[in-house]
C-alpha cells in the first residue's frame, strides 16, 4: 500500500487532514478548532508522504516528526499521524488500540472541561452558579475543570486582579498575560473556589485551569492556600498553552511545597519535552495533548515513561473535536495504571455530530465512553452531507 495524497480542509473551524492510498483506503486526523491557520503546515508535508507504506506508522514519522514544535505547530505532524493510525487499524481490520498494544480497559473515563455555558460574570457566585449547572449535565461527569486567573476573564474584570501588562485585543489564541498577583485578586480567587466547593462537595471533584502566567511564589501560595479543598490539580501555572518551554526546575519547586497536585504538559510537544519534567518528579500529573504531542504513538510512550515515576496522567483535548475523540479513545484504552481520565471534547458546532459516523447517541454515561470498536479511529464523515461546509478551495478533498 501507498500514500498518493495528502489532503487538509478547513471544515467548520477545524483543519481535517485526509491521507490518500493507492488502496482505497484513507485515513482522517482532526487539528483543535482553534488553529485554522495551520493548513498550509499540514500540506508542506505532502511530498514527504508520497508514496510511503502508510501503515509502517513509524518509518513515516522518521521523516517528518522532527519538522514539528511546541503547540500550535505539532498539530500537523500529530494530525498526520493520526490519519496514519487510521489507515492502519483499516489495513489489518481491527481498532487502533489493538495496534497500539491492546486495550486494558473496556471504557474509558473523561472529565468535563469543555461542556459548558457562558458565564454570567466572574464572581464567586458566578462560579458557584455555573458548576451548579454543570452538575446537572446528562454526562454525570466526575470531575469539572474551571478556568481561573490568568485562564479566565477575571484578569481584566476584577480591577486590579494584578500588576503585570495585561493583552488587549491580542487578535489570537493563546495571548499571555503575566504578573504578580494582587492580594486582593488572590482573595477573589479562593473566594471563587471556596464557592464551588460548597456547591460540589465531594460528589464532584474540581481542578483548576490556572495560567500560564504566574509568578512563582504567588503560585506556591495559592496552591498551599487551597489544601485544605483537595482540589484534583492546578494546571499550567507557570507555563502551557503556546509557551514553547517546560521550565522543570520551577515545577518541581512549586510541586514539592505542597500537597495540592500540580498539572501541566498540553503545550509540549515529543517525549523528549517530557523527559526532564517527568524524570525529576517536578509535577504531579501530566496532561499531553495527542493532537499537540507528535501523535498518539508518542503520547503512550510519555504515560508509559511517567508511570515509571509515580506520575499520573489526565491528556488534554477540549478542542480536538470529536475525530479528535477517536484518537483519544484509543490511545486512552491502551494507557497503565497512571491514568485518571482524558478532557472529553465535545462539537465545536452542533452540526459535526450530524457528520460524524460511528458516535453512539449518548456518548458519555456516568463520565465514561464506551470503546470504539470500528477499524482504524473508529469514526468517519459522511462525504456527502460535509459538502455544504466545503470551502471552495477544499472542494475535492473527498475525490
Amino acid at each position: 500500500m501507498k500514500i498518493t495524497d495528502l489532503r487538509c480542509a478547513v471544515i467548520g473551524k477545524h483543519p481535517i487532514v485526509r491521507v490518500v492510498t493507492d488502496e482505497g483506503l484513507y485515513g482522517l486526523g482532526e487539528v483543535e478548532y482553534t488553529k485554522p491557520y495551520l493548513k498550509p503546515w499540514v500540506l508542506h508535508f505532502r511530498e514527504a508522504l508520497i508514496g510511503e507504506d502508510p501503515t509502517d506508522v513509524e518509518r513515516v514519522m522518521l521523516k517528518i516528526r522532527q519538522r514539528g514544535s511546541f503547540k500550535p505547530y505539532g498539530a500537523a505532524v500529530s494530525a498526520i499521524e493520526h490519519a496514519l493510525w487510521d489507515i492502519a487499524g483499516k489495513a489489518a481490520g481491527v481498532p487502533a488500540y489493538k495496534l497500539l498494544g491492546g486495550k486494558v480497559r473496556d471504557k474509558v473515563r473523561v472529565y468535563n472541561g469543555s461542556i459548558r455555558q457562558k458565564r454570567t460574570g466572574d464572581r464567586p457566585e458566578d462560579y458557584a452558579a455555573d458548576v451548579k449547572w454543570m452538575m446537572e449535565q446528562p454526562q454525570n461527569f466526575f470531575m469539572i475543570k474551571q478556568g481561573i486567573s490568568f485562564h479566565s476573564n477575571m484578569k481584566d474584570t476584577i480591577e486590579g486582579f494584578h500588576y503585570g501588562v495585561t493583552q488587549k485585543k491580542a487578535g489570537y489564541h493563546g495571548a499571555m498575560d503575566q504578573g504578580v498577583i494582587s492580594e486582593r485578586g488572590f482573595n477573589h480567587m479562593l473566594d471563587c473556589v471556596i464557592a464551588m466547593k460548597e456547591v460540589l462537595g465531594d460528589e464532584v471533584s474540581l481542578a483548576l485551569d490556572c495560567g500560564p502566567g504566574w509568578m512563582l511564589p504567588d503560585a506556591i501560595k495559592f496552591a498551599r492556600a487551597v489544601e485544605k479543598y483537595n482540589l484534583m490539580w492546578l494546571e499550567d501555572m507557570l507555563t502551557g498553552d503556546y509557551v514553547p518551554w517546560v521550565n522543570p526546575q520551577a515545577y518541581r519547586e512549586l510541586t514539592t511545597s505542597t500537597s495540592t497536585p500540580i498539572h501541566t504538559g498540553e503545550q509540549i510537544y515529543l517525549r523528549h519535552n517530557f523527559k526532564e519534567l517527568i524524570e525529576t518528579q517536578a509535577v504531579r500529573i501530566i496532561g499531553p495533548d495527542p493532537a499537540d504531542i507528535g501523535g498518539i504513538a508518542e503520547l503512550k510512550w510519555v504515560a508509559e515513561h511517567a508511570q515509571m515515576h509515580s506520575i499520573l496522567m489526565a491528556p488534554h483535548g477540549t478542542a480536538n473535536g470529536l475525530l479528535g475523540l477517536g484518537a483519544l479513545i484509543n490511545v486512552c484504552a491502551t494507557l497503565p495504571a497512571n491514568y485518571i481520565a482524558f478532557e472529553y471534547p465535545s462539537a465545536s458546532d452542533p452540526w459535526w455530530e450530524d457528520l460524524v459516523i460511528g458516535l453512539p447517541s449518548q456518548i458519555v454515561k456516568d463520565s465514561m465512553v464506551d470503546l470504539l470498536e470500528a477499524p482504524g479511529l473508529g469514526l468517519d464523515i459522511d462525504a456527502e452531507a460535509t459538502r455544504k461546509y466545503l470551502r471552495e478551495e477544499d472542494a475535492g478533498f473527498f475525490d
